[in-house]
This record gives structure tokens, C-alpha cells and sequence, in this order.
């Protein structure tokens, strides 16, 4: 088993590269980045494929084999970023500064800093001569997951599905650690929401804007709208994650809204990121109306960021967008939906967490979690049903809350210990299920 010492420095080390790579999706120009990761894991070993859905875009797909059948384990990573605007940050994004202890730049926890730890373990692995007994260790990072997976995980599901099939995927989404009630919990990203957009849209009468009750103003129908979704929230849905989280938080999870109201009452944070698992969530983000200033419009449309639970629908979401903001007096179009999904709790991978976790940190509690927004896990998941993909990166020096408002934020970072944490629990993962 490679020493933690040197899984530090690979670590890091293949972070502040991945960081000096400019991958913003868009336009995305990952294949710099690709070919650097796949240069490493050729020389430990593995046979690498670059498969591209769009010129400069390639994904990554890295293979281990054993000398006889069994589980195919991957190690799923992204390495396009969102946007940075170097002029709000202290650091230069893509400077990749190390400093106190930390890793700064653009990626470094979306999600970089996860795939310098996977690859830095699998690395080392191969490099002292480890090889699965059996089945198959596979490395895949994609390009595009910033921007929906369209030339990324969805593509190579849907179009080369024998190329990154497998029976377990470890990806991003799960493994922050908090602390509340004297508890400390690490969370594993079991299931994840789906995305149902929609545009909705008023009507009413033009007319010129010197003589506003001369017309029927399509803009200002929209404006309840939008106070409703704002104030209002629709009928709570149990999942078997939020059950679960709650739970292990000590509250009872038969009435959503009261187990809700107790735990915002103890920490505010934990209410903030329990919430949007409990149902459908609407978030209006852009509107448009008339094209001139001095004409009331006859036409106005609101675009809502929808999120709906594992397994429903587009038919789910209406009736609760119904109860929030009532109905008739607009129309909706969605647009693109994607269900949402999940896998089982429990089974051998969640046991070999919660064995690392405990050894770890004693008395800590490992609870899955449903992620309100969603994943490339959800791609594999759908194409092959029998998979089971987990999110999970520990952490436990920057906590939940910090990483979720660092993710896509100014200043973005990772602990040096937390790289460290993870790169050793992927090193020891491998050998455990390939075994």
C-alpha cells in the first residue's frame, strides 16, 4: 500500500496541473488535460482510449485488468470547470497556489481535486506492482459534465456503452463531513434529483407605455408568480435518503414539515441542505418580455429551474408547481427533462465505507444522501441498471457547509489533508473489491 507521504505528493502534486489547465465548459478544451492524465496512467500500466464526441473534447478512459472475471470497479471524474473571474479572487485561478495548507484554483473541489486523488492512488498502486486478482479497475474522466454531460458521460453511455460498462462507480457528489448535536456525519451521494426546466408564459394585450391601463400587461402577471415560488413551498415528498438523514440527525422523519421546522431550530445550516431533498424545488432565473421600453408587452416568459425527486416526473412536477403558484392564467413548457435516480444504500461498497470512515474517524456515522442537483453518476445508473454509483470524497477539514459554498465560488480550495484522505481511500478501495 503506497505511503501516505507519497500519495500526498502525487496528489497535489497532479492537482496544481489539472488547475493550470484551462478547462472552462464553455468552451470547454479538455484534450490538454486528457492527454496529460492518460500519459500518466499509460506509464503505470494502463491501456488508455481518448474518445471524443466533439473536436478538442476527448473523455478519458483508463483500463486495469485482472487475470480473471469479476466486478468492474470505476474511479468517474470530470475535468471541465465552471467560469472564473480572476478579478474577484486573491489568487489566480488557474495559479494552482499552494498556501497554509491549501490548494487554490478554479476546480480544486469541482471536481479536480477528486480526480488528482484518484488517479494519484491507482497510480501508485500500479507503480509498486499492484494489479487487480480479478475483474477490472477503470478510470474514466470526462469532458462536458459542467454544461449537461452531452459530449461527456451521457455521450459515452449512450454511444459506446461497452466501453464504460461496470458493475461500480465511485464519482463525485458525497463524502463531506458535518458536524451538529455533538454528531459528526460523512454523507455518501446515493441518488440524485432530476432536472425539469420549463419555460412558463403569460399573455395579454399590447399597447404603448405612456397609457399603462390602455393595455393588459403579460409582465406584471408574472410577478405573483414568481413571489409564490419564492414564498411559497409545495407538499413535501419522504425519500428513503432524507428518512434516513434525518434519522441519524435524531429527529422523526413521519412528519416531514415538523422534523424540518426542529432541525432549522438547532442548526439553520443542516435545514439549508435538507430542504431541497424534501420535494420539488422551483427556482426562477430568467425573464423575458417586451423587446422596447415603451411597450407594455403582450407576451412574457419566466424560465424556472425545476428539481424533482428520484423516479418522478414531469407530471409530479405540475401538480406541485399547481399548489405553489395555483392554476391557470399561463402555460408550460418543459424543456429536456431528466429523471432523476438512484442506488441501494446498502451492500458490500457501502460497507467498505463506513470500515474506512470508522477507522478513521471513530464513532462517526456514514448516512446516504439524496444531492438536489445531479451527477454523471445518474448517466450510469440509467445505462446500466444494475450498477451501483456512489458519491464520495471524504472530507472532513473543509465540512459540508464550506464546501458547498466554495463549489463554483471565488477563492475555490482543498485541504491538503483532505487530498491526502482521499487519494489513501481510493488506494485502498481498489484492492479490497478486486480482489
Amino acid at each position: 500500500m503506497p505511503e501516505p507521504a507519497e500519495l500526498e505528493r502525487r496528489t497535489v502534486d497532479l492537482l496544481r496541473r489539472l488547475i493550470q489547465f484551462d478547462t472552462v465548459n464553455p468552451p470547454g478544451r479538455e484534450e490538454a488535460a486528457q492527454r496529460h492524465l492518460a500519459e500518466l496512467l499509460s506509464g503505470a500500466g494502463f491501456e488508455c482510449e481518448l474518445l471524443a464526441a466533439a473536436p478538442g473534447r476527448p473523455n478519458l478512459i483508463a483500463r486495469l485488468r485482472g487475470p480473471s472475471d469479476g466486478p468492474s470497479l470505476c474511479y468517474l471524474g470530470h475535468v471541465d470547470t465552471v467560469l472564473a473571474d480572476a478579478g474577484d479572487w486573491s489568487v489566480d485561478p488557474w495559479s494552482a497556489e499552494l498556501r497554509d495548507g491549501f490548494v487554490y484554483g478554479r476546480g480544486a473541489i469541482d471536481m479536480k481535486g477528486q480526480v488528482a486523488a484518484e488517479i494519484a492512488a491507482v497510480t501508485a498502486l500500479a507503480d509498486e506492482g499492484w494489479r487487480p486478482e480479478s475483474g477490472e479497475l477503470l478510470v474514466v474522466v470526462t469532458a462536458d459534465e459542467e454544461a449537461g454531460a452531452t459530449h461527456g458521460a451521457k455521450w459515452l453511455c449512450e454511444e459506446h456503452p461497452e466501453k464504460v460498462r461496470c458493475d461500480l462507480v465511485v464519482n463525485e457528489g458525497g463524502g463531506d463531513s458535518f458536524g451538529t448535536n455533538g454528531k459528526r456525519l460523512f454523507g455518501v451521494e446515493v441518488a440524485e434529483k432530476g432536472v425539469f426546466r420549463f419555460a412558463l408564459r403569460t399573455t395579454g394585450r399590447a399597447g404603448h407605455a405612456s397609457i399603462p391601463k390602455i393595455a393588459d400587461n403579460a409582465l406584471a402577471k408574472l410577478a405573483p408568480i414568481v413571489e409564490a415560488m419564492t414564498s411559497r413551498r409545495a407538499e413535501l415528498d419522504r425519500s428513503p435518503e432524507a428518512d434516513a438523514l434525518i434519522e441519524a440527525l435524531g429527529f422523526d422523519p413521519s412528519d416531514l414539515a415538523r422534523a424540518l421546522q426542529e432541525i432549522e431550530s438547532r442548526d439553520p445550516r443542516v435545514a439549508l441542505l435538507l430542504e431541497p431533498t424534501l420535494g420539488v424545488t422551483f427556482a426562477p432565473t430568467m425573464i423575458r418580455a417586451s423587446e422596447k421600453i415603451n411597450v407594455i408587452p403582450a407576451r412574457a416568459e419566466l424560465r424556472v429551474d425545476c428539481r424533482v425527486p428520484p423516479g418522478l416526473g414531469e407530471g409530479h412536477a405540475r401538480r406541485r408547481l399547481a399548489e405553489v403558484v395555483g392554476e391557470g392564467g399561463y402555460e408550460v413548457e418543459f424543456a429536456e427533462p431528466v429523471i432523476g435516480n438512484r442506488s441501494p444504500s446498502e451492500g458490500p461498497l457501502m460497507d467498505l465505507v463506513r470500515e474506512f470512515i470508522e477507522r478513521e474517524e471513530p464513532g462517526a456515522q456514514v448516512v446516504p444522501l439524496m444531492l438536489p442537483g445531479f451527477t454523471d453518476s445518474r448517466w450510469f445508473r440509467e445505462a446500466f441498471p444494475s450498477c451501483i454509483a456512489y458519491g464520495f470524497m471524504p472530507r472532513r477539514e473543509i465540512d459540508m457547509f464550506e464546501a458547498a459554498a466554495l463549489m463554483h465560488a471565488v477563492d475555490e480550495r482543498a485541504s491538503v489533508a483532505d487530498l491526502t484522505l482521499g487519494a489513501r481511500f481510493f488506494a485502498e478501495l481498489a484492492p479490497k473489491v478486486l480482489a
